[in-house]
């Protein structure tokens, strides 16, 4: 699936008690990175989509196999890559299927220009691999390359799962920007983004018809890698959702996916649980018969009627590695009520991002007492499940489009009979409740101010 990226308009000069940089020039602000690095307290405003053609800057659609000196074509335009490649191996932290991979002093440089200025620049970056932490600077120029501008100051990459970094500044008419890695191994970049005069953000619009889009378009929260020695935090990616697998509790982490109507047909449900075979050689593979008799349903993560656009879809669904033991009132009642609300809301107009996960161990089924494992200790009874629903106008670029003002449900329900003796909306949170009691990293593709307001939040919407 073709990864969307998006264009993030940052406005806020306070940064929050983790503040990396100060205001270094009139009109410029040094890097501000996720929320993890300390993010921004102001407001920014709310804008509209549909600036600058092709953007985004996705650089999946370009093929680079070498270093050497060369410019490619990607969506946006020409850009040339020196001592740098695209790269694709498992190596590559990337969004989707490709990044772009720098060495020793390389660069990645627009040779092009926007023409309607910018006012703030977004770019994902991560370690390569097992590589050392790099240093990389951002300039920008307003005559076509001749002379260039620092941007902010020094960014330094240590982390091997994707960071986003924002720059603020205030040009006017052409600007085109380059990216030169400085010191330190190799480096991947992606998402690069960029706002322009008009306070649009381009590669998003609201309206059109509902598409399938991408199932980690906000966010990778734990980093999950699909190296198979990440045990406990593998990256399992099918086109009907992504996984964070947790090979020592035999069952997910978190599943990520997107819903709209482009999703729906008339599938059958099909029933058909089976173990898991895209699990790397060496994890055990849970048998669809772990949960016979120990009082727990086969709880999805990814419902099955949310992928009934044909019988792959929802065959999908049923591999055990996206279930976790669930207490059968939880699952057929009220966590049933919220996945077919969800539904409503798509055939309303809307698309969904939803996140959803377990944590913790012991839960209470139909058998009555605590639980903490089953299958011999194969597989680990959660005490909680968790979900989180982004919603938004059908449209495009949706990280994008997110808004302080966007809808987001969060719901934490203890894994027990008894939890259906209240509604769903009764158990609402925050993100940030959440984040804290998993540890985990949510919406991370939008920008970082807006996530200090929607993560904050508790939802008091409709319920029905």
């Amino acid at each position: 699936m073709k990864k969307v990226i998006y264009l993030f308009l940052v406005l806020s000069l306070g940064l929050a008690s983790c503040q990396k940089e100060k205001t270094i020039g009139p009109g410029l602000i040094g890097p501000s990175s996720e929320k993890s690095m300390g993010r921004a307290t102001n407001d920014p405003q709310q804008y509209e989509t549909m600036a600058y053609a092709n953007w985004p800057e996705t650089f999946e659609s370009g093929t680079k196999t070498a270093y050497s000196n060369a410019s490619i074509t990607l969506i946006t335009g020409s850009w040339s890559l020196n001592d740098a490649l695209i790269g694709t191996s498992t190596s590559d932290r990337k969004m989707g299927t490709k990044s772009v991979r720098i060495q020793n002093s390389g660069s990645l440089v627009m040779d092009f220009n926007l023409t309607n200025g910018a006012t703030s620049v977004s770019v994902k970056h991560a370690k390569y691999g097992t590589d050392a932490n790099s240093t990389w600077s951002l300039f920008y120029s307003t005559n076509s390359g001749s002379t260039w501008t620092a941007l902010g100051s020094t960014v330094t990459t240590s982390s091997t799962a994707l960071t986003t970094t924002s720059f603020s500044l205030n040009v006017t008419g052409n600007i085109r920007f380059r990216l030169t890695k400085l010191s330190g191994g190799r480096l991947n970049i992606d998402d690069f983004s960029v706002v322009d005069q008009g306070g649009t953000s381009g590669g998003g619009s609201t309206g059109g018809t509902p598409t399938r889009d991408n199932n980690l378009e906000m966010g990778n929260p734990s980093g999950a890698t699909n190296l198979a020695t990440n045990l406990s935090n593998y990256l399992l990616s099918k086109p009907q959702y992504v996984m964070s697998y947790n090979n020592g509790r035999g069952c997910p982490n978190w599943v990520s996916w997107h819903l709209s109507s482009a999703w729906k047909g008339s599938a059958t449900r099909c029933d058909c649980f089976a173990a898991e075979a895209l699990l790397p050689t060496g994890f055990y593979k849970v048998p669809s018969t772990a949960y016979a008799n120990t009082g727990f349903d086969r709880g999805h993560l990814c419902p099955s009627d949310d992928r009934d656009g044909s019988a792959t879809d929802n065959a999908a669904t049923f591999t055990m590695s996206n279930m976790v033991p669930q207490a059968p009132a939880n699952n057929q009642g009220l966590w049933a009520n919220l996945e077919a609300y969800c539904r409503t809301l798509i055939t309303a107009g809307n698309e969904l991002y939803v996140i959803s996960g377990a944590y913790g161990s012991g839960g209470t089924g139909s058998n009555g007492g605590t639980t903490t494992t089953i299958n011999s200790g194969r597989v680990t009874v959660p005490a909680r499940l968790w979900k989180i629903i982004v919603v938004l106008p059908t449209g495009t670029g949706d990280a994008s489009r997110v808004t302080t003002s966007s809808r987001v449900i969060a719901i934490n329900v203890p894994n027990t009979q008894t939890s259906n003796n209240s509604a769903w909306g009764s158990y609402r949170t925050s993100v940030d409740a959440i984040e804290t009691a998993t540890g985990y990293d949510f919406l991370s593709a939008v920008p970082s101010a807006i996530q200090a307001v929607i993560e904050a939040n508790t939802d008091s919407g409709p319920t029905q």
